[in-house]
């Protein structure tokens, strides 16, 4: 029993560290990328439902109060933070996605998830610590072989 146990633990540890990495990746930027489309309006991408609208994007109507009342941080205006909000869900998630700057988006959106966390839905800890955990791994292990970074390391490794 402990040979079939074992044998079983040496198969899932070869699954390779890019296909996590990849998964993460996707499914990292689709939460943000998602809460990012709630706050704009112009721009509207969902593979998934087959919407997509490009026009100039701008803050929808209900955001800047929304970050007025139920947001609310402490430190800054209810417009700056609305517009960085809706910046970093947008352009994080997209280099995540391709694997660009990986380990340097992943942070952001780690720094993004503890304001969330400390600062507005303080009860939702389930889901910060697993948005937490998913970035801490690409922070820590890269975005795998299937992204621009390892193109950029592979290309720089032979010069």
């Amino acid at each position: 029993m402990n040979a079939l146990i074992a044998g079983f633990i040496q198969w899932l540890e070869k699954i390779p560290h890019s296909l996590i990495a990849f998964i993460a990746r996707f499914s990292i930027a689709a939460v943000f990328w998602k809460s990012g489309q709630t706050k704009i309006e112009g721009l509207a991408i969902d593979l998934f439902d087959g919407t997509f609208q490009i026009s100039l994007p701008h803050l929808a109507d209900s955001t800047i109060p929304l970050f007025k009342s139920e947001y609310a941080l402490p430190l800054l205006s209810p417009e700056l933070a609305a517009h960085l909000a809706a910046s970093a869900e947008h352009v994080f998630p997209v280099l995540i996605l391709l694997g660009l700057a990986t380990r340097l988006s992943a942070l952001a959106l780690l720094g993004m998830t503890l304001t969330i966390q400390l600062f507005v839905y303080p009860d939702a800890y389930p889901t910060h610590g697993t948005w937490a955990a998913v970035l801490l791994y690409l922070i820590a292990h890269g975005p795998g072989v299937l992204s621009i970074d390892h193109l950029i390391a592979k290309r720089y490794a032979h010069n």
